[in-house]
């Protein structure tokens, strides 16, 4: 990057960094609230509400009549007339066509979720190698995919990179946008700065706006272990009280508790990449601490481990494995989790690694309460950010997810 170009990005930041105030953004995704809506609310909040009911009935359910949403979310059929025909002009709904006849009376017909209307944009800057976006339609497929490689930028041009990667898949869009989501390593407050990303070089870093600014439309930027979780609970089948482990430049953890994401008081939560593991020392973090769990477990660390001796893989694997249970023993304790799943390179995550964390979580903690603990790799494989940044935009912008 060159003089002029970073002097250039710095006084983006510096004067979007004067624009931040304490302030919530609307439409923005909010952590800590019910991500399903599934019963009705009080009058002066019923109408934004009961369009997100209306939308989550068909984005969960699938094709339904007005009557079957009328009778899955306890509103009118006038009611649900009233949205579904808002919301077909909005192209957010669609009418597919009519019921067999194996029913007597007139077909109902059908409506569906317009998942092809709109398109996502989402970026996954947890990858130490390259940052990676796509093009999804909201059923969270994707259909287009773009790289940009990192090359070991940090700072403003890491920063130049992320805008580089925004532009490029804008142009690869065929539909209206959504909005964009990001999935970035570190802290992120609600509003989208990323207050620390010691990898990357970032402090204090209004991502949410700088990006929205440069795209025009709106943007949800958030913790890329928090946007996992997202992705595993609206296409991973996952169920329950959970902690999603997710391992690429860093470590870091998202955490559902009873359907709401929990982000803690200071946007901190799931930050156990910078928890010292044991009292036996380790190498040096990025965070100036040494012993770090994200020295023991974090893909290029692994790696670079591995690389120096061969011979030891298995071993390597087994201590990472056992470094990372000790960190999750008192949390499945003080929280009685039932599922933890891992997210990462599986060949460095799955088999050795993986059982050695779920032993040493069973050694440390109540037989009878962590006996059946689901550890688990995640089934959505390297798109899990990707997936979950769709999650965060159709959340903010749609309510359902």
């Amino acid at each position: 990057m060159s003089e002029a170009g970073a002097r250039d990005t710095a006084a983006e930041v510096d004067a979007a960094r004067g624009r931040q105030a304490a302030r919530r953004v609307p439409g923005a995704f909010v952590a800590g609230r019910v991500l399903r809506p599934s019963t009705k609310v009080l009058p002066e909040h019923a109408r934004g509400h009961n369009r997100a009911l209306v939308l989550q009935t068909l984005f969960t359910a699938g094709q339904q009549s007005r009557a079957d949403v009328a009778r899955r979310t306890g509103l009118t059929r006038v009611t649900v007339s009233d949205l579904v025909g808002e919301l077909i002009a909005e192209g957010l709904i669609v009418e597919t066509g009519q019921r067999d006849g194996s029913r007597p009376g007139k077909p109902a017909t059908l409506l569906d979720i317009g998942r092809t209307a709109f398109q996502v944009l989402g970026i996954d800057l947890s990858d130490h190698s390259a940052f990676r976006g796509a093009v999804l339609d909201l059923t969270g497929t994707i259909l287009e995919r773009a790289e940009v490689p990192l090359a070991g930028r940090v700072g403003d041009d890491a920063l130049a990179t992320v805008f580089e990667l925004a532009d490029e898949l804008v142009s690869l869009s065929t539909r209206p946008i959504l909005g964009l989501g990001v999935g970035s390593p570190g802290v992120v407050d609600p509003d989208g700065v990323v207050l620390e990303a010691p990898n990357l070089g970032w402090a204090d870093l209004p991502l949410r706006s700088l990006l929205a600014e440069r795209v025009g439309r709106p943007v949800v930027v958030a913790n890329d272990a928090n946007a996992a979780i997202l992705a595993e609970h609206s296409f991973g089948n996952a169920e329950g009280d959970m902690m999603l482990v997710k391992v690429g430049h860093g470590v870091g953890a998202g955490l559902l508790l009873g359907g709401s994401l929990l982000s803690g008081g200071r946007f901190a939560a799931g930050e156990i990449g910078h928890v010292v593991v044991g009292t036996d020392g380790g190498e040096e973090c990025s965070c100036g601490k040494s012993g770090c769990l994200e020295t023991w477990l974090a893909a290029p660390r692994l790696e670079a481990r591995i690389r120096r001796a061969p011979g030891q893989r298995e071993a390597i694997l087994r201590e990472a494995g056992r470094r990372l249970g000790i960190v999750l023993a008192p949390i499945v304790g003080a929280l009685d989790l039932s599922e933890l799943i891992l997210s990462g390179p599986p060949a460095l995550l799955d088999g050795t690694l993986a059982e050695a964390t779920r032993e040493t979580v069973r050694e440390r903690t109540m037989a009878e309460f962590s006996g059946d603990l689901v550890l688990r790799m995640t089934t959505l494989g390297d798109d899990i950010v990707l997936r979950g940044a769709a999650v965060m935009v159709i959340s903010a912008e749609l309510g359902v997810s």
